[in-house]
């Protein structure tokens, strides 16, 4: 199946029965087949007036109690921003899907990229912190689709799975297991009186218990600064523990969170650091290195946010270069590079769209730094 499907099937898998959705290229696929399977499982598809009213109805499912979910491409992306920053800010669980695109603006609707990293991790206004996955062939979307859910519902965030075209669109085989072999997690309900709940008061990991609406809980949801009940607040003193909050969860649990897959690094000189459609062909550029002679090693980011900085600070310590490969401009190659602070090199492979990096544009840049 393709990448895209095999992302709807794990969405299923993971429990989500709500999708609100807004039809783009060249994610409309996810939309499609949720639109045929939801009521299959007694779940709901709604395809909204556009990309902000498919974002709001996500919200509003998972205040009902759904797992719940969209998908979309970079200008979709970008519609729905400020309504990511209200999940955000009230801390609704909800996985929101990028199959990115060329841009900026309708740039190429048809060939793929990897340009919104940037924006996943910083397009909404304010402070705050955010999850975002990435997948580097359709078997990996369908189990990282239900890690994101696992992970929204564990820390009340929405999170983000950054796929691309290439990846949607790859035809593959996918192994689906049993349900019974499949693990779910579902968002901490709250215990003890109904009369003294406070529906952000957090619990020791950081994560406050929710309610869906309608159980005879007090649920006042509301993008204002707001205090442990969700009442607004106008303070600088609610402001700095609602933000302390928000942060903490994530940053607080970021060994948990963040996940990396090495290759050929104990002994690497080179690091190539890559994610995605684009840490398949640095995986192949690398074992030709290796062929040749060369030591090189792959560090493929799986969470790109938060991001690995630890094993980048780690690694320069000892490595004589480092090669970020991504379809962009260097938007995580800037990551890279404040993480290294200096310690050791670092170098960018990539371009602003359209189509994968070869092994062998990958290589090249090897040899050069060597």
């Amino acid at each position: 199946m393709t990448g895209d499907v095999a992302c709807a099937e794990g969405a299923l898998a993971a429990g989500c029965r709500f999708f609100g959705g807004y039809p783009i290229t060249p994610a409309t696929e996810i939309a499609e087949h949720m639109s045929g399977r939801l009521p299959d499982v007694g779940g709901t598809f709604i395809q909204m007036e556009d990309e902000i009213a498919a974002m709001a109805s996500v919200l509003g499912a998972a205040w009902s109690g759904c797992k719940s979910m969209t998908a979309t491409s970079g200008p979709g992306f970008s519609l729905m921003m400020e309504n990511i920053g209200l999940g955000v800010c009230t801390e609704t669980p909800c996985v929101v899907v990028n199959v990115q695109r060329g841009g900026p603006s309708t740039g190429l609707p048809t060939m793929g990229a990897q340009a919104d990293m940037m924006q996943a991790r910083w397009g909404s206004h304010g402070d705050y912190e955010i999850i975002a996955l990435a997948p580097c062939s359709a078997q990996e979307i369908f189990y990282q689709t239900i890690t994101a859910f696992n992970l929204s519902e564990r820390y009340r965030t929405p999170v983000f799975i950054m796929t691309d075209e290439m990846i949607g669109h790859m035809s593959e085989k996918v192994v689906i297991p049993p349900a019974d072999q499949i693990t779910t997690e579902w968002r901490p309900k709250p215990k003890g009186r109904k009369d003294r709940f406070l529906l952000f008061k957090p619990d020791e990991n950081g994560v406050a218990p929710m309610p869906a609406a309608g159980e005879g809980y007090n649920v006042h949801v509301t993008g204002l600064t707001h205090d442990e009940k969700g009442y607004p607040v106008m303070s600088v003193e609610a402001q700095e523990e609602m933000m302390a909050r928000i942060k903490r969860k994530i940053l607080g649990n970021r060994d948990d969170i963040i996940m990396t897959e090495g290759h050929g690094l104990d002994d690497a000189d080179i690091v190539l650091v890559s994610y995605g459609i684009s840490a398949r062909t640095s995986m192949a550029a690398m074992q030709q290195a290796r062929a040749q002679g060369l030591k090189v090693g792959l560090l493929r980011l799986i969470t790109v946010w938060p991001f690995a900085e630890d094993h980048i600070q780690r690694l320069a310590e000892r490595v004589k270069g480092f090669v970020t490969v991504e379809v962009n401009l260097g938007q995580i190659h800037l990551e890279v590079l404040r993480a290294a602070a200096g310690r050791a090199p670092c170098h960018l492979v990539g371009h602003s769209g359209g189509t994968i990096i070869s092994p062998d544009q990958v290589l090249a840049k090897i040899k050069e730094v060597f």
